[in-house]
């Protein structure tokens, strides 16, 4: 169960709450987040909610089963909303195109991809300058002096960064320069880079494990939730299969799931989903049709010279036209509501 507890709560009225919990055979953990206080219940006894939900202090009392409990839907009425600030959300009816190349290469690359996003009213770039890559020899990003670099040109365009942080270390000197921190699939398990973005006062964008199921990636997010940060975005960027045609299967069954079992917005990534650039615009559709709050998808001036990823990134006339087809089916979506 979760129960929702006064943001001023008295510690003699937590403490009493407590105790009651814990006579009732479940055991607990307490939760504060940006927004809201909330003590855990863990048990598998059956209860009459009654018998605690009259206590001085608790607002609101939820039976979650679910063991993914703080991210589950089965405890709130609306689909959350991230805000990035500056009048930027994502989920609960506000869609969020995020669009930029897989690396940062250069200045001169930020400055002219700013100049495409701005004409096309895209307020989010990614982009990354920590890579995780396959082969050590690959190029690996450019690091921090490249991070600030990037955000000097967003931040004076008005455009909000996310960008992917690999390991415990480098939040710190990273979270001044990011809006948005992206777990990749290779970390969606790292549970010690997760505890520690639930400290921070960010939204985390988690992607999916490359062979991770639905319950994986909730629980996952829980991760995040419990240590004390609400702001988090789901990302269905494909899965392995045994299929070889393609890079990876974008589960867009996943989408429909995701929306139903969490309150939490979920993000569509076709250019890792399926990998093959002539395929991005229509999954990326698809992906919209199915109810993802939002896309995030590669793009580059000249894909092929881009240093990575560029079999999957959109050049600047393709990404305008997916922009446009997006926002129409949006357009027709509202219509049918």
């Amino acid at each position: 169960m979760i129960i929702q507890l006064e943001n001023k709560i008295s510690a003699e009225r937590l403490e009493k709450i407590k105790n009651q919990v814990s006579k009732m055979g479940f055991d607990h953990n307490l939760v504060t987040t940006q927004f809201a206080n909330y003590l855990v219940g863990i048990g598998k006894k059956e209860i009459d909610l009654r018998t605690i939900g009259s206590l001085e202090g608790i607002e609101d009392i939820h039976r979650v089963s679910d063991q993914f409990k703080l991210v589950s839907s089965k405890w709130k009425l609306n689909q959350t909303a991230v805000d990035l600030g500056n009048g930027i959300q994502i989920g609960n009816g506000h869609f969020g195109i995020m669009a930029g190349p897989c690396s940062i290469e250069s200045e001169e690359q930020v400055i002219h991809t700013i100049d495409h996003l701005k004409k096309n009213n895209i307020q989010i770039m990614r982009g990354g300058v920590y890579k995780p890559r396959s082969s050590p020899y690959s190029f690996r990003g450019l690091g921090l002096e490249g991070l600030k670099m990037f955000y000097k040109h967003c931040s004076a365009n008005g455009i909000k960064i996310i960008t992917e942080v690999m390991q415990v270390s480098q939040i710190d000197e990273m979270i001044k320069y990011v809006d948005i921190f992206q777990v990749g699939a290779r970390n969606s398990q790292n549970f010690n880079l997760l505890d520690a973005l639930g400290k921070v006062d960010k939204p985390v964008m988690l992607k999916r494990g490359i062979a991770g199921t639905i319950d994986e990636l909730l629980q996952a997010a829980e991760y995040i939730f419990s240590n004390g940060n609400e702001k988090i975005l789901l990302c269905e960027r494909g899965i392995r299969t045994f299929e070889k045609a393609y890079r990876n299967t974008l589960d867009l069954n996943a989408v429909a799931i995701l929306k139903d079992k969490s309150h939490l917005p979920v993000i569509v990534d076709s250019s890792h989903g399926i990998g093959i650039r002539k395929y991005i615009e229509p999954m990326t559709l698809a992906g919209v049709m199915t109810g993802a709050d939002g896309i995030i998808i590669e793009v580059h001036e000249e894909p092929e010279k881009a240093i990575s990823d560029g079999q999957q990134s959109l050049n600047y006339e393709e990404a305008d036209l997916l922009y446009k087809n997006v926002r129409t089916i949006l357009q027709v979506k509202r219509q049918l509501n």
